[in-house]
């Protein structure tokens, strides 16, 4: 597929105050785009905003809010003119038996990765339409495969890729593309977050090559920027990613046996994990529905 110039491009990231979101607006600022940085920490967002080689800009809002989304999208049409790409990035994980689980936290997890991707799609769409732009909603190897103690993340993630297939199909003739991004382990603070449990970090670890590493974050994003050149149908951050989906069919069957096993050998240590939101990330969501509810 032929790549699309970057240079003077305006892209909107969510989720950007750390990891994926924001080395994807550092790297993208360097080849010449303009960026527009969402997100619920905006501190670190105008620290990010003020290192880019661009001109950028950055909101503070939930994108699971329509009304805050909706305004966001206004704003930056007004601020930069147009948008050309908007990269759908923002999450928050939890993990833990799904009977022990947080009914708050495993909910959020799902509002803020499926719903809020929805909303964030339906109030950059018009931008999108004028531009005829691309978006690119960001997955995961979870959306592939369902994993034990990830069913609210596996749920989520497999619902935005669903979602964003359906949206492809609805929108391709009004010449706005959509793409899904998939990423396996990638070293951000959701993942070092997450193996802060010893139980989750010692079943990552057990399962087969080449799924139970952690990637670096630097080749990740490469492959993410150069799938928003080519205006990919489908960006994998890291390579064996593609292969998956031709066995994928096969995967629930042998999760079902093979984490069978494996939750019995860890039974008797799973008794009292944590079951709430992970990482630094994770820390910001609670702290923003704490500020609201007050």
């Amino acid at each position: 597929m032929s790549r699309v110039g970057l240079q003077g491009q305006v892209v909107v990231v969510t989720g950007a105050a750390r990891g994926v979101g924001e080395l994807l607006a550092r790297k993208l600022s360097a080849r010449g785009v303009k960026i527009a940085l969402v997100g619920l920490e905006p501190d670190l967002l105008k620290q990010v905003s003020e290192r880019l080689h661009t001109d950028s800009a950055h909101w503070h809002a939930d994108v699971t809010d329509h009304e805050a989304m909706t305004r966001v999208a206004g704003e930056v049409k007004e601020r930069f003119g147009k948008v050309d790409v908007v990269v759908a990035n923002a999450g928050v994980a939890t993990g833990g038996p799904f009977a022990d689980s947080d009914p708050g936290a495993w909910r959020r997890v799902i509002e803020v990765n499926l719903v809020g991707s929805a909303v964030t799609a339906r109030a950059f769409l018009p931008v999108l339409l004028e531009s005829r732009g691309y978006l690119l909603q960001i997955a995961s190897l979870a959306a592939i495969t369902p994993a034990p103690m990830m069913t609210a993340y596996c749920a989520s993630k497999a619902g935005v890729e669903a979602y964003a297939h359906s949206l492809r199909a609805e929108v391709g003739h009004r010449g706005v593309r959509v793409g899904v991004g998939y990423l396996s382990w990638t070293d951000t603070d959701m993942v070092r977050g997450a193996d802060q449990d010893d139980v989750m970090r010692e079943l990552r670890q057990r399962l087969p090559w080449p799924a139970n590493k952690t990637y670096p974050l630097g080749p990740a994003v490469d492959r993410i920027v150069a799938g928003i050149e080519r205006r990919s149908a489908h960006v994998y951050g890291q390579w064996w990613l593609r292969g998956m989906q031709g066995v994928r069919g096969y995967l629930p069957g042998l999760i079902g046996t093979v984490g069978a096993r494996e939750m019995k050998r860890f039974a008797p240590r799973l008794t009292g994990m944590r079951t709430g939101l992970v990482g630094a990330g994770g820390a910001a969501d609670e702290q923003q529905r704490t500020t609201y509810r007050d």
